[in-house]
């Protein structure tokens, strides 16, 4: 029983992950219909600025609190500029075009931001500084549950109750959800469509890096190649719990990072990835919608 409870909290922490970086995928599904392959490299973008601004801090003789705070809020804005600077240059320009020409250029922006940080960084891995100490509180409960996975939780659980909050409560969540539902008849009541795109890139974005910092903080180490195997199954996570739908990307996470754990717990580790995708094809073959997701009605 001890072992099934600890990877239990081993499969919500990973799920925890998983779903920041996948409501990034589903919040632009949602809003322009369009499956941002470049958006795991906006997770290793996060991690990368962390992992710098944490180290220049640490060499000033900064708090770790400080450190922490400061780090992410550095990771956030700057993986928002990145995510707001690839939507005006690689989809924009292509809001108009058949819907295969932006989803190649999400395939080109994902290739090319890997090989600029390939180039301005290294290929091997970097030691990621430990930010998150071991609290005398959780002595009693760490052989189910690490301070840092609990920080983890913590953390995802407040971004999920604040997006919940943006997304029904604020004047720019409002205006997301009816661009969501209609693009054009939004345009005619005077919504800004294009300021809530560019808002949609700018939140996933921030989310994405705030699990950059938590997860390259409990792995310790990172390297230019995270953003693409992170992003791959924060993308099967947003498909299984239904691609465009908020609460869906939440529990696809959740349920993905729990078929890994157990998986790698009661199975072999070797097939941890054989396991996700498994789960995957079966939702596509028997709901292909995901399990939150609304089947698509065509007209004739």
């Amino acid at each position: 029983m001890e072992y099934f409870i600890e990877l239990l909290f081993s499969g919500l922490t990973r799920g925890a992950i998983y779903a920041l970086i996948a409501l990034g995928y589903t919040m632009v599904y949602g809003i322009i219909g369009l499956i941002n392959f470049a958006h795991g490299e906006i997770y290793m973008i996060g991690a990368f600025t962390a992992f710098i601004v944490s180290t220049v801090l640490s060499i000033l003789g900064f708090p770790l609190l400080a450190i922490i705070v400061l780090a992410g809020l550095a990771a956030a804005v700057w993986s928002s500029a990145y995510g707001y600077t690839v939507e005006k240059l690689a989809y924009k320009p292509l809001r108009h075009a058949p819907r295969l020409s932006p989803l190649i250029s999400a395939i080109g922006m994902s290739i090319f931001l890997q090989n600029y940080v390939l180039l301005a960084q290294t290929s091997d891995f970097q030691p990621f500084p430990e930010l998150i100490p071991e609290f005398d509180f959780m002595e009693p409960y760490i052989q189910y549950l690490g301070s840092s996975d609990m920080v983890i939780l913590v953390v995802t659980t407040v971004m999920m109750i604040g997006l919940t909050v943006l997304i029904k409560f604020t004047r720019i969540g409002k205006a997301m959800r009816a661009t969501s539902q209609d693009r054009k008849m939004a345009m005619l009541v005077g919504i800004n469509v294009d300021r809530v795109i560019s808002a949609t890139f700018i939140v996933g974005s921030a989310l994405a890096a705030v699990g950059g910092l938590l997860i390259a903080s409990h792995i310790g180490q990172i390297n230019f190649f995270i953003g693409f195997i992170a992003g791959i199954k924060a993308f099967t996570a947003a498909v299984l719990g239904g691609i465009g739908s908020i609460p869906g990307a939440v529990l696809g996470g959740v349920i993905l990072g729990l078929t890994e754990s157990f998986a790698t717990g009661y199975v072999s580790s070797d097939y941890e990835d054989v396991f996700a995708f498994s789960l995957l094809v079966l939702i596509l073959i028997f709901k292909p919608s995901g399990l939150l997701g609304k089947a698509e009605i065509q007209k004739v």
